[in-house]
Formats: structure tokens, C-alpha cells, sequence
């Protein structure tokens, strides 16, 4: 006795739901696709005070209009958008709602408007200007098929998928995404599930780092037990994967799925110790000044101006996570191993908090860089660029047109292609197509054998592109390392790896 209460995204009506509310029914569960006020067939109703409170009063009447005994078990299922009006009535029904359901959505909070949740930078400006000091006034839904990838990852849908969703798009109320969100708190107690579409660049495995740096959305929903599932396709998986998306709510609703661990008494990954023991790192003394540290190899600059390497981490790492980056032990330990190296290292806390933060990382990136060069105890015509992780979509600025002063730039288990679904301004942020105007610059690059295949991806087609314009790239393995080994794998191969990858960089810097 389970029915669905699916309620659609942004531009969308409760057409969207047509195949998987089928497939639902097949299975002899009822589906009650949401109809919101100025979407799909209610296009026509929207007015100055469509809000986020008309729809959450849209999905009460679905709710309310089932009578309990009918359907004990509630399945209340936001997509995108959707969460939040799905996730406030759940908040005001929760004696009803059995489960709710994030459909590739970010969790939301009390006090926020749904346009923060909008990884976009570029698009949450838009919609604020477009709404003023009001409410009033609708956003533009995708004019054409290509646009639909502003608003996630098109991976899945046909030509005439795209072109359906395009010719049924409606404007968005602005209302509805500038109005904060109002909970009370009683949806806590509601089971909670996700589905994740990994097509758009998330997994569960990426969710779980969250959690370990101290998300406390994500720590939330671990905490409370919730589920997840990963579809292998794009941001509408109601239209690319409707079988697939019906499977997963089904088990959804009876409690399957899996589980984030919670935050224990263990270390997370990230802080565990560096795969070289303290003891055998040199002691250098770490300078810090706003957002650098500076490891100094004698301190006082007696020996002269040394090159430099400026470690880059990766993220997006959450605001509140602490430590910061600079603190974790690998970076600390890989700074103290180019010290000993005798380079000045700098590791800097940037802030790429979020999919669409690189531009404001890059900021911080190339503010470090100049504070590191005008330090009179470095050599500002020998630096080196180290990037990390998702970090390493900031190395396509300095591979596209190489300063003369920039020797060399090493990657370590990067990300070197956004995913479709990561808000990256225009050609910005794409080291395979960059890497053709890096010229002679070395490029140092050490892989994970156990890398995230997305992420492994990445790697080979920035490789390709790279033997392609016959750029100089020293690839160094680590057959059995995971992404970030270095605290994880603990081994002799993990272990060479880094010292050989600090000992290239040298090599390039005192050439």
C-alpha cells in the first residue's frame, strides 16, 4: 500500500514523470505526479505571489487528497528544485510521510532559498537581478536543447528527449526559488533516501568524503541513517532511465539502499597520517600569513633566493571543514619533503567550497603565487604549481599560457575534465584543451592505480591531448594507491611515488 508523490524540477510539469509513474504502476504502486502553480499544465496560474509556499501548498493537496488508510506508506520524492517545497510539506505531514526522497538533489536547509542551492554562479546572479527587491517576475527555462547543461548533466536523453524538454519547459516563478525555506524540524524524524544521478559528477563514494570533512548537511543525513542509490545517467533520469529511476524508488521505499557511516572516533582519510613517518620528515619551521604557509629551509634566507613549489589542494572541501587543507598531514608532509629538498614550499587555503567556486580558487591560487614570488627568500623566476584532486581543473590557467618564471607544474590523482553537471564558466577550467599552449612546460603527473574511474577518464584524455601536441608530461604510477594514498595506502610503491614526484619537481626547478 505505497503510493509515490513525485514532485518535478525547475521549468518542469508533471508531464516529466510519465514513464516512471508507468513503470510504478506496473508494480501495482500508485504515482501522483505534483502539478505546480505557473508549470506544466498550470503554466497559465502563476502571478506576482507565486512563492515557494504555493508550492508547498500544492503538494499538501496531493498528500491531504489520499486518505490514510488508502496509502499508509507515503513516498514523498523531490527532483531537483523539487526538494524543497517536497521537503517542507513533509516537514508539516510528517505523520504522513512514510519516506523522502532527494532525486539529484542537494540537501536543503531552514532559512535558505532554493537559489542557493544553484550550483551556478553566473545563474543565481541572474535570478536574483531578474527578482529585484520582490518576488515577482518568472526566470527563462532553456531556450534550446544545448542550455539544458547549465542546469546539469544532459548524459541520457535523445535528441527528441531534449527537444520535448525543451518545447514543455515553463518559466520558473521567482518566487518560488527567492522565498527562504520554513521547517520546523519534524521532517528529521522522516527517513530519508537519495538518488544520485553519477552521470552529473557525484557518487556515493564522493558523498562519503563529504561526511569525513565535516559537511554537516551530509553528516546529518548519516546520522539519521539514510540511503542511497546511484543511477548511471544524467540530471532527468525520469526521462534518460525511467525503469532504472522506478527500481530505485521502489527499494528506496522499503529502506534499501546504502548507508554514509557517520562520523566515528576513527580519523577520516584526510587526517591520517602521511605515508612518511614524522620522524624521518625534516623539521622546518612553517611560517603562516593570511590564507600561506611558507616551509623556509634555513629560515633566515642565508643560503639566497631558492625556487619555490605552491601546493594546490582540492574540493570542493565545505567552508566550515576543520582543519583546513593546509593542516591535513599531506600537505604538511609533502611541504616538509620539498623543504628538505631544499625549495621554499607554500601550501594555501583556497576556496573552492563548491562546483562552481574554481573562479574564486583561482583568485586565492594566483594571489599566493605572487605573495610566494615577492617573498625576498624565493626565487621568483623557479616556481612550480602542485595541484591535487579536484584542484587540478586550476592548472588549465597556467597550462594555456605559461609565465616564463612558472618551471613546472605537477598534478597528483586530479580531476582534469569538469563533470556535466559542474557549473565551470565557459572554456575556463579545462586542462586537456589547455595543455596545447603549455610549450615546454614539464608537467609531473602520478596516478592512482584504484583512481575514481570518472576521474581516471579525466586523466586519459588530458594524456591524449597531451601526445597530441607533444606536450612534455613525466607520468608517475602508483599501481595500488587509491585516490589520496597517501594517508590511505601506507605501502613501499605508494611511498617511492612521492618521493620521486617530489625529486622530478626539484629536478625541473634547478635545471
Amino acid at each position: 500500500m505505497t503510493a509515490f508523490i513525485l514532485v518535478g524540477g525547475m521549468f518542469t510539469g508533471g508531464w516529466i514523470w510519465e514513464e516512471t509513474a508507468a513503470r510504478l504502476a506496473e508494480t501495482g504502486v500508485r504515482a501522483h505526479p505534483v502539478e505546480l502553480t505557473g508549470l506544466g499544465t498550470r503554466r497559465a496560474e502563476a502571478g506576482p505571489g507565486t512563492d515557494l509556499e504555493t508550492h508547498v501548498a500544492d503538494v499538501l493537496r496531493v498528500i491531504d487528497a489520499i486518505p490514510a488508510g488508502a496509502a499508509p506508506d507515503l513516498v514523498l520524492v523531490g527532483h531537483d528544485y523539487g526538494v524543497h517545497p517536497a521537503l517542507a510539506a513533509a516537514d508539516r505531514r510528517a505523520d504522513r510521510v512514510a519516506r523522502l526522497v532527494y532525486l539529484d538533489a542537494g540537501p536543503a536547509r531552514d532559512g535558505a532559498p532554493a537559489l542557493a542551492a544553484v550550483p551556478d554562479r553566473a545563474l543565481r546572479e541572474k535570478a536574483a537581478d531578474a527578482g529585484g527587491n520582490g518576488r515577482g517576475g518568472t526566470l527563462e527555462p532553456p531556450a534550446a536543447a544545448a542550455e539544458w547543461r547549465c542546469w546539469g548533466s544532459t548524459a541520457g536523453l535523445s535528441e527528441p528527449l531534449l527537444d520535448r524538454l525543451t518545447r514543455l519547459a515553463a518559466p520558473q516563478p521567482l518566487g518560488t526559488l527567492l522565498q527562504p525555506l520554513r521547517l520546523t524540524g519534524a521532517v528529521a524524524e522522516v527517513p530519508a533516501a537519495g538518488v544520485l544521478c553519477t552521470a552529473g559528477g557525484a557518487g556515493i563514494d564522493m558523498l562519503q568524503m563529504q561526511v569525513g570533512l565535516g559537511d554537516p548537511a551530509l553528516t546529518a543525513l548519516a546520522d539519521r541513517g539514510a540511503t542511497f542509490f546511484e543511477l548511471p545517467t544524467g540530471h532527468w533520469p525520469m526521462l534518460s532511465l525511467p525503469a532504472g529511476l522506478a527500481a530505485a524508488l521502489l527499494s528506496a521505499a522499503g529502506g534499501g539502499g546504502r548507508r554514509l557511516s557517520p562520523p566515528s572516533g576513527e580519523l577520516p582519510p584526510h587526517l591520517r597520517p602521511f605515508l612518511v613517518a614524522d620522524r624521518d620528515l625534516p623539521v622546518v619551521p612553517r611560517e603562516r600569513t593570511g590564507a600561506v604557509d611558507l616551509y623556509v629551509p634555513g629560515g633566515d634566507g642565508s643560503r639566497g633566493a631558492r625556487p619555490a613549489v605552491v601546493f594546490v589542494h582540492g574540493g570542493p572541501v565545505p567552508a566550515g571543514a576543520r582543519p583546513t587543507p593546509r593542516d591535513w598531514p599531506a600537505f604538511t608532509g609533502y611541504a616538509r619533503l620539498a623543504a628538505g629538498q631544499g625549495l621554499v614550499a607554500a601550501t594555501v587555503d583556497h576556496r573552492l567550497h563548491g562546483t562552481g567556486d574554481h573562479a574564486l580558487a583561482a583568485q586565492d591560487v594566483a594571489a599566493a603565487l605572487e605573495r610566494v614570488r615577492a617573498d625576498p627568500r624565493v626565487d621568483g623566476d623557479r616556481l612550480a604549481l602542485w595541484f591535487f584532486s579536484g584542484g587540478g581543473l586550476l592548472c588549465a590557467d597556467w597550462l594555456q599560457a605559461p609565465p616564463p618564471w612558472l618551471r613546472c607544474t605537477a598534478l597528483t590523482y586530479p580531476l582534469l575534465a569538469p563533470p556535466p553537471a559542474w557549473p565551470v564558466p565557459g572554456d575556463r577550467f579545462r586542462p586537456a584543451d589547455a595543455v596545447g599552449g603549455a610549450g615546454s612546460l614539464p608537467v609531473v603527473l602520478t596516478r592512482a592505480g584504484r583512481e575514481d574511474p570518472g576521474f581516471a577518464a579525466t586523466v586519459e584524455g588530458f594524456l591524449a591531448a597531451a601526445r597530441r601536441c607533444g606536450a612534455h608530461v613525466d607520468v608517475i604510477d602508483v599501481p595500488d594507491g587509491r585516490h589520496g594514498f597517501e594517508t590511505l595506502d601506507h605501502t613501499e610503491s605508494a611511498r617511492a611515488a612521492v618521493h620521486q614526484a617530489v625529486r622530478t619537481v626539484r629536478a625541473h626547478l634547478t635545471r
